[in-house]
């Protein structure tokens, strides 16, 4: 069957817990660990660093990643100015005429200063109205809260008002405190985010130089797959993967393409490649879902017989089958046909190679906390388990361990990565978790 894997492997005795988060380079059940097909992904997909890179329009930049250091063409902020809704004043102004309280001076009302005006210098004596975001004038080095004022509120220009002392750059943004011009604020392969492009738009950038986003196509494949909104005959399901993995890479900034082949077919399968690989939108990475296990129909193993393609069984549940190699010189990756094995197999293979190569998509957080519950895994296994991070900071499974649970998928908000050489962890017990 296409949608067949090790998802739902049987978790071997329980045995004294590894210290949480240990990464052994050896082998499961003689299936290739983790850790090495990871490199053999990034030796596969190294090239894809080499594109040209793009000047692209801020909004056209999102959820891609710096090609080179930004360096700020100015200052943040540009100029001296106010924290609050207050007071321009100089804090060693003593003042004139006698004020009507003690701890306070008088001052004569200057002007007042909205944001985005240009100031006239604060004359001795005077105490100039100033605006949350409005340059400080001239001779002016502190701002007192509009609140403390007596009498409260703006009286009109020339009128009185008397204000406490303060100390020199209270609530005043003195220019360059958030970034000095000249300084790299984000180096190449920073992934462009709001922030990143919110500090981009700050410094009066219109255009960023970035790594061009990937172009994936995405090829779901069996012969059981009926298409979302339709009705099922027998014998079939509807194709998750299509739309789970396409938004899955979006997410991840990837520009993707998905086309279902519902066939065991090879020769269907190898046509709609080849036509994706020599088409006029030709794609920088091929990427199917199914037919690479150990059935008697696995459609892409057979498709791409003859082509520089290996299949090997990873130390990973869910998502052990793999494929990995080259078709019509671009490179081709095969996940198992299993929906969540093949959204593990995005999240814990691909999506870090990716990051790590490109800067894009962003790296997913990654935290340690306990265990809400005990938890058995195969000795010798990768094992991923759909888990929600409660707000103690401890972390719950979601489901058990088994490759088609998509309920269970859409109800978590991260993965619990349990070690190959953990087979059972008790509840309180440390493991590393990715913010999903």
């Amino acid at each position: 069957m296409t949608h067949s894997d090790s998802g739902a492997a049987p978790a071997a005795p329980a045995a004294p817990a590894a210290p949480a988060g240990a990464r052994p380079h050896g082998h499961g059940h003689g299936h290739r660990s983790v850790e090495e097909h990871r490199e053999r992904l990034a030796r596969l997909l190294a090239p894809l660093a080499d594109r040209a890179a793009q000047d692209r329009s801020l909004d056209a930049a999102f959820g891609t990643a710096l090609a080179a250091d930004l360096a700020a063409p100015g200052s943040l902020p540009p100029f001296d100015n106010s924290q609050m809704d207050g007071f321009a004043v100089c804090s060693s102004d003593p003042g004139s005429g006698d004020p009507t309280g003690p701890g306070l001076r008088r001052f004569t009302v200057a002007a007042p200063i909205p944001a985005g005006a240009a100031p006239p210098p604060l004359r001795p004596g005077h105490a100039a109205p100033i605006m949350t975001g409005a340059m400080l004038p001239a001779g002016a080095d502190a701002v007192v809260r509009v609140e403390l004022a007596v009498p409260s509120g703006y009286p009109p220009e020339g009128a009185a008002v008397d204000l406490p002392a303060v100390e020199p750059g209270t609530y005043v943004r003195r220019a360059g405190s958030d970034v000095v011009a000249g300084a790299v604020v984000l180096p190449a392969g920073t992934a462009l985010g709001p922030a990143q492009l919110g500090l981009a738009a700050g410094l009066g950038l219109s255009m960023l130089r970035v790594r061009p986003p990937l172009r994936a196509a995405l090829v779901s494949t069996g012969a059981e797959l009926a298409v979302p909104g339709r009705p099922l005959g027998p014998g079939q399901i509807h194709d998750a993967n299509g739309a789970l993995l396409h938004a899955a890479l979006r997410e991840g900034g990837v520009e993707a393409r998905a086309v279902a082949v519902r066939s065991d077919e090879p020769a269907e399968l190898r046509a709609a490649l080849e036509g994706l690989a020599r088409g006029p939108e030709r794609p920088d990475l091929l990427i199917t879902t199914g037919g690479v296990s150990k059935g008697a129909f696995e459609a892409t193993k057979l498709a791409l017989d003859g082509h520089d393609v290996e299949f090997a069984h990873l130390a990973l549940q869910p998502g052990g089958p793999q494929g990995l190699g080259t078709f019509a010189g671009l490179p081709l990756i095969a996940f198992p046909g299993n929906p969540v094995s093949c959204w593990v197999s995005w999240e814990v293979l691909l999506r870090p190679v990716l990051s790590a190569l490109l800067g894009a998509p962003r790296a997913r957080r990654r935290v340690r906390a306990p265990l809400a519950e005990p938890l058995e895994s195969p000795a010798g296994i990768f094992q991923v388990r759909r888990a929600r991070l409660g707000p103690d900071g401890a972390v719950g499974l979601v489901g058990g361990p088994g490759s088609h649970l998509l309920g269970a998928l859409a109800s978590s908000d991260a993965i619990a990565i349990v070690p190959e050489d953990a087979t059972a962890l008790a509840a309180g017990d440390n493991v590393e978790v990715w913010l999903t």
